[in-house]
């Protein structure tokens, strides 16, 4: 049960700078031991519009951004207006008493005017510097963690840089201490660091963890952070990183590195994916694992460029015509993207097909605390049934139609075929994207065999039939016997959790939750036995159609007997799920759809 839980908002626009106030908090609190869910909510231009960064830290879970605010940093008007009325009671607003003026106010909230001109002297760019200080002191903090803070972000302009802005943080801390209640909840120094990352951080990592050598895409929000990260990092760790014209060389890249025998990863959104499926669809023929990450946005076309959603389900589903297996996972949060990823790779190793990650901007782009000790860079790598040049040489130790024929495409009982990398000796084979026989031979180019054909889909087919056995079912979070279970898929299995919580906690309402990460192959018979004993069932997605619950339907033949549906491009907060949920109980409704009462 957490003692310590607190949020803090800070708004402006686009060039006013929270980013840097928003690093600043979100390390110091991690250091301290404290969980974080951050989340920023901007538009998709460089100047201007309207940014706001919610930093949740708690000595607890911190599963999603909450329902309120405790201290609001406004740097300009129109942040005030917009977000004034989310702070509770004891919380505080700091502003620029020049620039901004308050509006009414909930009773406990208090008042924290900031003489920005006098504080701050002739540097006009250090208000949000000012803010964060008496933030600071008003929680509780020691200066000196400010004082590391700004000298680790401008070190690199020089001394007289940081002694500025260290003297210019330390008036706003010592103005905080004379002139401002202290803040009722202190941020305590739990004696261990956290390590702080984004998701996008978390899937690249990831990657790096499973091994992978190759690694392309073109930008697309919001996914561009995985580029970036690679990237950054590439020359250090040995990986070939390349920004392609379109989505449809990445993609081809991607199934050519893999062919090779490398790992090989892309990431994109929406849209790009639209031009990869083709190209998946090849990687399904010919057998080549390759995974790809979708870092699903508001659609369609270019949608809402910079807010989230999960509406590329159907699509993720139907990707490449045609039947053939492929793994598809969405990870519930930053650590399990991380985790997540090598545990794809040797899957889609294993059973030699593309693998595909669903995840979108809220986990992608926000940002969360960790345990190093939680990020294992050397995970067990599986690279399933795959022939090295350093490897068999000329033997074939898997046979074929005669001792010197190597059968790439072999019809086993298991469904997997022995894969050798180009250059092997011994081991040559066609690799194309028509029907083929075991050895690869194009059966259109003889006559179009249907036997060959049928038995060539069931190969491919058969090799599901043993992935479930690999991966983790889902389990029911909670009390067996509840009134209600909340049933979500990927992101939203945190601030489901916290609903549960709220319900029983608040509202004397007994849920329980099912979190659904593993997609395909899905967990059909387990999920069936867990909803089969569930009085009420609803779902929660971040989309208008309901897809999940129409794939729910299509696997198990379970229909949901209510559904929470956001889709206004931002992310559930807790409250929208525990009024949706009372609402649903006593039968006012059988679909919620909440809205954000802040316009962000």
């Amino acid at each position: 049960m957490a003692t310590v839980d607190f949020a803090i908002g800070i708004g402006g626009e686009a060039g006013q700078g929270i980013a840097t106030p928003g690093d600043i908090l979100a390390r110091i609190f991690a250091r301290r031991g404290l969980n974080l869910n951050a989340y920023n909510a901007y538009q998709s231009i460089i100047r201007g519009g309207h940014t706001f960064l919610t930093i949740r830290a708690s000595d607890g879970p911190a599963r999603s951004m909450g329902d309120k605010l405790d201290v609001l940093i406004p740097l300009n008007q129109d942040t005030m207006d917009r977000h004034l009325k989310l702070l509770r009671a004891g919380a505080c607003v700091l502003f620029d008493v020049d620039k901004i003026k308050p509006g009414a106010v909930a009773a406990g909230v208090q008042i924290c005017p900031l003489p920005m001109k006098q504080l701050v002297g002739t540097n006009k760019l250090a208000g949000n510097t000012v803010a964060i200080a008496a933030t600071l002191q008003m929680l509780g903090v020691e200066f000196k963690a400010m004082e590391d803070a700004l000298e680790r972000i401008f070190k690199r302009k020089g001394d007289a840089v940081v002694a500025e802005n260290v003297g210019i943080a330390r008036a706003g801390y010592d103005y905080a201490a004379a002139n401002f209640k202290a803040f009722p909840v202190k941020a305590p120094n739990l004696g261990k660091g956290n390590a702080v990352l984004t998701g996008n951080m978390a899937l690249a990592m990831g990657g790096i963890a499973a091994g992978v050598k190759f690694y392309a895409a073109y930008p697309m929000s919001p996914s561009t952070g995985v580029l970036m990260y690679m990237a950054s990092h590439a020359r250090q760790l040995g990986i070939m990183v390349r920004q392609v014209e379109d989505e449809i060389g990445v993609m081809n890249m991607v199934i050519g590195a893999a062919h090779s025998g490398c790992r090989s990863m892309c990431a994109t959104s929406g849209g790009g994916f639209a031009l990869m499926t083709e190209a998946i669809g090849m990687a399904g023929m010919i057998e080549t694992p390759t995974v790809c990450i979708d870092v699903q946005r508001a659609g369609p076309a270019t949608g809402v460029p910079t807010k989230t959603e999960q509406g590329d389900l159907w699509q993720v589903l139907g990707a490449g015509q045609g039947d053939f297996p492929r793994i598809i996972v969405a990870p519930t949060d930053q650590l399990d993207a991380f985790k997540t990823i090598p545990e794809l790779f040797n899957l889609c190793d294993k059973y030699q097909c593309p693998g595909l990650v669903l995840t979108d901007l809220l986990i992608s782009e926000g940002t969360a605390s960790v345990d190093p000790k939680e990020l294992n860079f050397k995970p067990k790598i599986d690279r399933g049934e795959l022939i090295l040049p350093n490897g068999n040489g000329d033997a074939n130790p898997f046979g074929g139609a005669n001792d010197n024929a190597y059968l790439r495409y072999k019809l086993t009982e298991s469904g997997i075929s022995p894969r050798a990398v180009p250059g092997v000796p011994g081991h040559i084979h066609v690799a194309a994207t028509d029907e083929h026989d075991e050895d690869g031979t194009l059966i259109s180019d003889e006559f179009t065999n249907p036997t060959k054909r049928r038995l060539m889909v069931e190969k491919r087919a058969r090799k599901m039939e043993t992935v479930l056995a690999q991966i983790a079912p889902p389990k029911l979070v909670g009390p067996e016997h509840a009134a209600v279970t909340l049933v979500g898929w990927g992101s939203t299995e945190g601030v489901i959790r916290e609903a549960v919580e709220k319900l029983a906690g608040e509202e004397g309402i007994v849920a329980n939750q099912l979190a659904i990460k593993w997609i395909v192959p899905f967990h059909a018979e387990e999920v069936t036995r867990i909803l089969s004993r569930s009085k009420k069932i609803i779902i929660i997605e971040n989309n208008f159609s309901g897809q999940f619950a129409r794939y729910l339907r299509s696997e198990t033949g379970i229909a949901a007997h209510g559904h929470i549906r956001k889709y206004d491009g931002e992310p559930f907060m807790p409250h929208h799920i525990v009024n949706a949920v009372k609402e649903q109980l006593i039968g006012k409704t059988e679909l919620s759809v909440p809205h954000h009462e802040i316009h962000v």
